[in-house]
């Protein structure tokens, strides 16, 4: 047993009074004269052994309330075992788990309320000099500052669930950076959660300067069914074509889920697809057409029918078809014809030619596909442009001359993390094989038969093999090597031919089936822009779809019921906004310049990390965490403030020496009214 304030223990010796009062009898006696004593001798012999008895049952009783009197502002109390208990001010941070995983009900109200209550009791379990930070998923910069204990209980009362997710670590390290201009002595850290395993990163936690404590809240078990996620097989959607979109739909239970209604809402009209059987724990794909018939921004909405957790039940998505597909053809003189004549039949195609001597650089990004027609070689200023253009999400096709110049074609392909041109050999080959797998042939060809007419060429450039190129084949000879190789490298993509497109050492410009369709993917597999969605609580980085006139137009992205302004970075003439989970809803937010003249359309979603409701359990959490953080277990209805306190000052034992004070004054009482002499 030790004592928080020790120096009351030298008000024991108040216990001599009491003592001193007994020795001594202050009463004064009178004498009685009698002719016969025999009689009296008897009574008070009798009357002096009970009085006396008396007495020391009175002077005990009045000794012990004063000695747990002192005990009780003493403060004893029992340490936890291999804990130290330690004095002054502290600054405590509670973070409240508010994710919509949070709405789940536990026996008898939402998760997210009974984490409020168990962080009022333990804003409550200290003191009034003691500092606090109450923290949420939020991450709002009003919760990175201290509070006093009356500001803190405002605050939690305030906190309502929402779609931002963040990682434990994530929450950790701001608990850190708020406490770390506190003026407490020692930092006390709470985690009040659900701790799902998407979540619950920490691992081995040794930070021996704050104190971690873990409760865990568990919900009663529920089933759900949710859209992961959805993409379009094309990435430029064109009009009059089919536009094949893929949905993922994932069934996060032990049993299979059947008859799961799937809908879709097309630009507003509402188009049922049909009844989809998930089996348990895993996700099927379904295919939905969409049919594009105008340019434009179009808006897109899949939707379950699932309960009772509904967040992850609608996929908002949101995309543009151009009026036209830009394709610039470079040449070093007179242009090669076959790339124009490639899209002659496609009206919403616009081929431009230009020579590589008379570029205008800065127009570069505008366009769909570009394509080295036959260059002979490539500048510095040139191969930097379009590595940054590929970079950005555009596209690159290579086709070089016999008389390519080798070490510029060399240090542009290297650049682009492609294999590089060693050599040029005039030999006769057949390619013998297309990559159906790939977009650029995928779902071209009905039936791949022996009618299909591979080109074949009479020389050809022979590339370097790296192993660590990440290089994708669409066009292969028999002998395995690659005719036409594909390179992802940043947002963009890099094809490159081995083989010239003139007809001297190929035939691939006159093999229609094969080079049209080619040419026409490479163009619309474009990744410039935006993507088809954005999940809410990550920062993600847009770009308008417009030029920036002067640095002070200010942008604004507004739903039906929210508005906000995004960061903003203009960088030469493009302008990239930045969200920094400023959403509150999932849905379609429209970007503005001026009042009612929508540039873009932006689709958000709730973050699906909470779909799966896998949580772990005190035992689990406790051996993933490591023996330094500290796991608070209780019963739904136990009060957190007393084992707070216990955790915090050991078992303490100031209540019991009152209680047992007052008993003894009470048994004085009761000896000196009742005990008659």
């Amino acid at each position: 047993m030790q004592f928080l304030f020790p120096a009351f223990l030298i008000a024991l010796t108040a216990i001599a009074v009491p003592i001193i009062i007994h020795l001594f009898h202050f009463r004064r006696f009178k004498k009685v004269y009698f002719t016969n004593v025999r009689f009296l001798r008897t009574v008070k012999e009798e009357t002096s052994t009970r009085s006396r008895l008396r007495n020391l049952l009175v002077l005990l009783m009045r000794a012990l309330a004063l000695v747990f009197l002192v005990l009780g502002f003493a403060q004893p109390f029992i340490p936890q075992e291999g804990a130290a208990v330690k004095k002054g001010a502290k600054a405590v941070s509670v973070y409240i788990d508010n994710s919509f995983s949070m709405e789940a009900m536990s026996e008898d109200v939402p998760l997210v309320e009974k984490a409020k209550q168990r962080a009022r009791e333990i804003v409550e379990a200290y003191g009034p000099s003691d500092e606090f930070q109450v923290l949420t998923n939020d991450f709002e910069g009003r919760d990175q500052r201290v509070l006093s204990q009356e500001d803190a209980l405002s605050r939690i009362e305030e906190i309502e669930a929402g779609p931002a997710v963040h990682t434990l670590s994530e929450v950790l390290e701001r608990q850190r950076q708020a406490l770390s201009a506190a003026a407490g002595e020692q930092m006390v850290l709470y985690h009040i959660s659900d701790f799902q395993e998407s979540i619950s990163d920490i691992r081995n936690y040794a930070d021996t300067t704050a104190a971690l404590n873990l409760i865990p809240l568990q919900a009663v078990q529920e089933k759900n069914i949710s859209i992961d996620s959805a993409w379009l097989l094309n990435p430029m959607p064109m009009p009059g074509q089919p536009n094949p979109l893929v949905v993922r739909v994932r069934n996060h239970t032990e049993e299979d889920a059947e008859n799961i209604r799937l809908s879709l809402r097309y630009d507003g009209q509402a188009k049922p697809v049909g009844t989809l059987t998930v089996p348990s724990r895993s996700a099927i794909n379904d295919t939905v057409n969409i049919g594009v018939q105008r340019t434009g921004w179009h808006r897109a909405k899949l939707n379950i029918t699932d309960f009772p957790v509904q967040f992850d039940d609608d996929y908002f998505m949101a995309f543009y078809v151009k009026e036209q597909v830009r394709v610039l053809s470079i040449g070093s003189g007179s242009p090669s014809p076959f790339v124009k004549a490639a899209f002659s039949g496609a009206p919403n195609f616009v081929v431009e030619e230009a020579n590589s001597l008379a570029l205008d650089y800065a127009g570069l990004r505008s366009y769909d596909l570009i394509v080295l027609n036959e260059l002979a070689g490539i500048s510095s200023g040139l191969s930097a442009e379009l590595r940054q253009y590929v970079e950005d999400g555009g596209n690159v096709a290579v086709f070089p001359p016999r008389n390519a110049d080798l070490p510029q074609y060399r240090s542009f392909l290297n650049g682009l993390g492609a294999n590089e041109l060693l050599r040029f050999e005039e030999q006769p080959r057949q390619a013998s094989r297309l990559n159906t797998d790939e977009f650029i042939f995928r779902d071209v060809y009905e039936n791949q038969s022996a009618d299909l007419r591979l080109p074949a060429t009479q020389g050809n450039f022979v590339f370097s093999d790296y192993a660590a190129r990440t290089e994708e084949a669409l066009l292969t000879y028999r002998d395995g090597s690659s005719m036409v190789s594909k390179y992802a490298y940043g947002g963009g993509n890099l094809y490159v031919s081995a083989a010239p497109l003139s007809t001297d050492f190929s035939n691939l410009v006159a093999s229609g089936e094969v080079f049209i369709p080619m040419l026409y993917r490479m163009a619309i597999s474009s990744r410039q822009g935006q993507e088809l969605a954005y999940t809410i609580g990550q920062d993600a980085t847009l770009t308008a779809p417009h030029e920036a006139l002067s640095g002070d137009e200010v942008y604004k992205l507004g739903a039906e019921r929210q508005e906000f302004i995004p960061g903003q970075r203009i960088a030469g003439t493009k302008v990239f906004l930045t969200v920094r989970g400023q959403m509150s809803e999932a849905g379609y937010y429209d970007l503005y310049l001026r009042a009612n003249e929508p540039l873009a359309t932006y689709a958000f979603n709730y973050d699906r990390r909470e779909s799966a409701l896998n949580y772990l359990s005190p035992s689990e959490l406790s051996e993933q965490v490591g023996p330094l953080a500290s796991i608070i277990d209780i019963a739904p209805n136990a009060v957190l403030t007393a084992t707070i306190a216990e955790r915090s000052q050991g078992v303490a034992l100031w209540r019991w020496c009152l209680i047992l004070a007052l008993a003894f004054l009470l048994a004085e009482v009761l000896l000196l009214r009742f005990w008659k002499v």
